[in-house]
């Protein structure tokens, strides 16, 4: 799931970075009720399926947008590897802000269990780690963004019709104990992919990640976001150090504009 997020992030995230968090953040490009579904394989297997759902709800009296994502093992995938990974954000629907970050995993054993909270007064952003009992403070700007505000926020800053190819960006986000995480992306162009909603007009990326500790190299990760008012993604390829995962668009309801499918 994390992966999957990360890819996700470093699409919407990057691209659109010159935008300012002062400019009006209105959701032109999703609504609440809006919930997608994804299928991840993992070689022939299908490893897990992972979701994103958009909430209503209120934080210290302000109504917030509140993303729930969460990612499971299913099938044979689970009786290796057991993975239960929950991901939540917080952010204001007039300026994009986040105002909190949960993330509580269960990958194989290996267990978090991290709060952040935003505090733009201070220009702090404070961690709290329940699994150890620990707290950290982080210096942070008021274009901060979370793994999950980010995906949503640059939806809607994204001007699909002015990107060139070959065209980089680099930004940073925090939403792990590691601190802010720097990354890169390059545009690549438009493609065609054959889904099974039918053949589908996307906007193609390439992430540049650290290679060596997830992935096996910097390019390994590619990703196809639809070229319509949705901005929605419909596949996510990454060759990590012992295969590939691809993650492709099972399913979704709730979207704020019609879905477009090439008619042959």
């Amino acid at each position: 799931m994390k992966k999957i997020l990360i890819a996700l992030t470093l699409f919407w995230s990057t691209a659109f970075v010159n935008y300012s968090q002062n400019e009006e953040f209105k959701s032109d490009s999703f609504q609440t009720g809006e919930w997608f579904k994804f299928r991840i394989h993992y070689g022939i297997f299908n490893a897990s399926y992972a979701t994103l759902e958009v909430k209503n709800d209120y934080i210290q009296g302000r109504e917030v947008f509140h993303v729930v994502g969460k990612g499971q093992t299913t099938g044979l995938a689970s009786l290796f590897f057991k993975v239960d990974d929950n991901y939540e954000s917080y952010f204001d629907k007039e300026t994009g802000q986040p105002y909190k970050f949960i993330r509580k995993i269960d990958e194989g054993g290996h267990t978090k269990d991290l709060e952040i909270n935003f505090d733009y007064t201070t220009n702090k952003a404070i961690l709290e780690d329940h699994k150890h009992d620990t707290e950290q403070s982080f210096k942070i700007n008021k274009n901060v963004q979370d793994l999950i505000s980010a995906f949503y926020y640059m939806r809607n800053k994204v001007d699909r019709h002015n990107l060139t190819k070959g065209q980089e960006f680099v930004s940073d986000i925090l939403f792990d104990d590691d601190g802010l995480f720097k990354f890169k992306l390059k545009y690549l162009g438009h493609e065609t992919l054959n889904t099974k909603f039918g053949k589908i007009k996307c906007l193609k990326f390439r992430p540049y990640v650290q290679s060596g500790r997830i992935f096996k190299e910097e390019e390994s990760l590619t990703l196809w976001v639809s070229d319509d008012e949705n901005k929605m993604p419909i596949r996510i390829k990454a060759d990590i150090l012992v295969g590939s995962i691809k993650a492709d668009l099972e399913a979704f309801k709730g979207l704020k504009h019609q879905f477009k499918i090439i008619m042959d």
